[in-house]
């Protein structure tokens, strides 16, 4: 027989531990002083946050601003959760700390580009970016859901379909890495990179 009190004990630690989940990588919400980065009429919204946060020196990763380079490209994320520089920015520092939560940032690296997922999911960039800094984790299984998604939101962009043409290669999926790379030489990549790994398999196609 189940003991009553005890499944009441479980049920109140998984409400719990729900509620603390949502609580460590709560949604972005900041339409008043931030916004999307995409949207030419939040631009205006940039000035401060760019100025004084998200400097050269913050973005080329060389020293902070107002304290951590952490505390400076959360800041600029917590005005615009899809800013596409600040987010390389903060996946270049985390892997250089070899740490998902960099010093003086308030969430992990993998809720702020969740955040930014859920904000903007159609935000292409913002896909590609998660996937290549997933990539250099060496965790190819999530890195592949993201290029996948990146490609499909913009089959046009040609580095999108380069890179994912690479991950394929790398998982042996010939056509597929032949596919996106058609589309992506097709659309004057210049980097030959992709094409010289599949003729090396001897599975390039002119």
């Amino acid at each position: 027989m189940f003991n009553r009190p005890a499944l009441i004990l479980a049920a109140c630690v998984l409400l719990h531990t729900a509620a603390h989940g949502a609580n460590d990588c709560p949604p972005f919400n900041n339409t008043i002083t931030g916004g999307d980065y995409t949207n030419p009429e939040h631009r205006s919204r940039l000035d401060v946050v760019e100025r004084f946060h998200f400097t050269p020196q913050v973005e080329r990763l060389e020293r902070g601003q107002s304290g951590y380079l952490g505390g400076d490209l959360g800041y600029t994320l917590e005005h615009f959760a899809n800013h596409h520089r600040a987010l390389a920015s903060l996946a270049r520092l985390a892997l250089r700390e070899k740490s998902s939560r960099p010093k003086g940032s308030k969430y992990s690296i993998e809720c702020y580009f969740d955040r930014a997922i859920r904000f903007r999911p159609d935000d292409a960039r913002v896909r590609a970016i998660f996937g290549g800094y997933l990539l250099a984790l060496n965790q190819e299984e999530a890195a592949l859901v993201q290029l996948e998604e990146a490609a499909r939101l913009e089959p046009a962009n040609a580095t999108n379909q380069y890179n994912l043409g690479l991950v394929y290669v790398r998982r042996k999926e010939y056509d597929k890495a032949l596919g996106a790379a058609k589309l992506a030489y097709g659309q004057g990549f210049p980097l030959p990179g992709l094409k010289n790994k599949l003729a090396a398999a001897g599975r390039w196609q002119e």
